[in-house]
């Protein structure tokens, strides 16, 4: 029995998250009623191996999250290349769903339990301007942004402590207390930033250095909707809605009534998962 290792990309958009859901069964006749990453993927590799399989991610990603780099492993009795079974593998999937590594790992290599940590990335375009090609993987805010209140704020976040404001219900997790190890909110340009002049108008937006901002969170493990709560009350915060020292009683309160809305899934990635 070999257990194999799989490096996935993909675009949440279209399914309702990687977990097959209890009402749908992997079958020849099924409707794709609901269409998950995971029964994707399982489905197109049973055609390949002849054998049914169950694929294993790092964690769930909910409904329209992303995905740079998840991580998920499968035990197969098939005897096929590696990189046979990555290049038929991707010749099925759609376009939305890429394998971009395979390998072989030892036995006992658990995708999820074997996890170290995760980091989870929001991008969020800061432009009154929306944009024809981000949007789908972003989160357009008009408004200004206090972004050296959300960088100190967010600090506050660091190290371990009961998450439980910041998660949202339905959540089967035996204790709500989580670390994390790091945080970090950068600004990066638009890519179209290059163009100074559309004939004599000028377009700032297109240039400002404060278009893209790209929050990425590091941590042991992450609640139920945790990163989108966070991510959402970070917001309410840089926009002047909550005050200087109210994610310290966030925190405090353990009620996710005192936390921001849950900042919506398009523009979340899964980007890392450390072993």
């Amino acid at each position: 029995m070999r257990n194999l290792k799989l490096e996935i990309e993909y675009d949440g958009t279209n399914y309702a998250g990687w977990q097959i859901q209890k009402s749908h069964k992997v079958t020849k006749s099924q409707s794709h009623k609901v269409k998950t990453v995971q029964e994707t993927i399982e489905r197109n590799l049973q055609k390949i191996l002849q054998e049914k399989v169950r694929v294993i991610a790092s964690g769930r990603t909910d409904a329209g999250v992303h995905a740079l780099a998840q991580i998920a492993n499968f035990k197969t009795q098939s005897k096929l290349p590696l990189a046979n079974i990555q290049k038929a593998l991707n010749s099925l999937l759609p376009e939305d769903i890429s394998i971009k590594d395979i390998s072989e790992v030892k036995e006992d290599f658990h995708s999820r339990y074997s996890a170290k940590s995760k980091t989870y990335r929001y991008v969020i375009l800061n432009s009154g301007l929306k944009s024809a090609f981000l949007n789908k993987w972003t989160l357009q805010v008009p408004y200004k942004l206090n972004m050296r209140l959300m960088r100190q704020e967010a600090g506050v976040l660091l190290g371990r402590h009961d998450f439980s404001s910041f998660c949202a219900r339905g959540s089967t997790a035996k204790t709500t207390t989580r670390t994390i190890r790091d945080i970090s909110i950068k600004t990066r340009p638009r890519p179209l930033c290059a163009i100074s002049r559309l004939g004599k108008r000028r377009y700032p937006c297109l240039l400002s250095r404060q278009a893209l901002i790209i929050i990425d969170i590091e941590a042991d493990g992450f609640l139920y909707n945790m990163a989108r709560n966070i991510i959402g009350t970070l917001l309410e915060l840089a926009r002047g809605r909550f005050k200087r020292g109210i994610i310290k009683k966030i925190l405090r309160a353990k009620d996710r009534k005192l936390a921001g809305p849950t900042a919506p899934a398009r523009g979340l990635f899964l980007v890392k998962v450390n072993y």
